[in-house]
């Protein structure tokens, strides 16, 4: 009779209790790889940093005092990475002191053709960081309550438009009113006093040569005032427009050579 076969039993095999050093060793081997990058990325070179520092002062203070000889000795390529900033923030300045001259040329040209209204105080001229500003009492456009601009106001506004036509600089045109609420069918609401308003003088710019992409509409109603609402002469300093020229935005990069 033959004998029933054995079944062979194999030992399990024990768990590897040290699996986990592998991803430890993986984890601290891109943890390392990390830092390495970081760290090279970080590295500066001092000359051209202290190159790049000095351009930034020369180019944005008002004296431009920085002296790049007070510095860390220049290499070959640092200094003529210095030539190339230099000659790049001459162009700058040129630039500025030409688009300096020219917005003040402009306001020159508005007190003379707003000269009457100056001395009378409806009109004031000023030059900002925002651009030439050129306020006008609402008074001096437009009947109380409307929108529509008065004959008396066309051949002085006309003569703005003419003065502000040339070139590409953009121009806010922005409308104020007082505190005393409005609400008629046409105007609900200073909201749409100011826009309808700030809107009448953009288009009689636009049918005086001015580009229409060159303006931009601002109704204001009563939250920017320049004068208290409590007394009748602080309101009618408030109801007002005003009539921005902007500065033309300065290109601040300064030209650097590959690294």
């Amino acid at each position: 009779m033959p004998r029933p076969l054995r079944q062979r039993h194999h030992p399990l095999p024990s768990d590897n209790l040290d699996r986990w050093l592998v991803s430890y060793a993986d984890f601290i081997t891109l943890l390392f790889a990390f830092f390495v990058v970081m760290y090279a990325i970080s590295s500066v070179n001092e000359g051209k940093y202290r190159v790049f520092g000095a351009s930034l002062t020369e180019a944005f203070s008002s004296h431009g005092q920085a002296k790049l000889e007070d510095m860390v000795p220049l290499s070959e390529n640092d200094t003529l990475l210095k030539s190339l900033v230099e000659r790049r923030n001459a162009k700058l300045a040129e630039r500025m002191r030409k688009q300096q001259e020219n917005m003040q040329r402009i306001a020159r040209n508005l007190n003379q053709v707003m000269a009457p209204l100056v001395t009378s105080g409806q009109v004031s001229i000023s030059q900002t960081s925002r651009g030439v500003v050129l306020e006008i009492n609402a008074s001096a456009l437009f009947n109380q309550g409307d929108a529509e601009l008065q004959n008396s106001s066309l051949k002085t506004l006309s003569d703005v438009a003419n003065i502000l036509g040339p070139g590409d600089q953009a121009i806010e045109v922005e409308g104020h009113t007082d505190d005393v609420p409005i609400k008629t069918p046409r105007f609900p609401s200073n909201w749409e006093l100011s826009s309808a308003r700030a809107s009448s003088v953009a288009r009689l710019f636009i049918e005086h040569g001015v580009a229409a992409g060159r303006l931009t509409v601002v109704g204001s109603a009563d939250n920017h005032p320049v004068a208290p609402n409590d007394t009748p002469e602080g309101r009618a300093r408030n109801r007002r427009m005003t009539v921005t020229l902007m500065t033309p935005a300065m290109e601040r990069s300064v030209l650097l050579p590959a690294q």
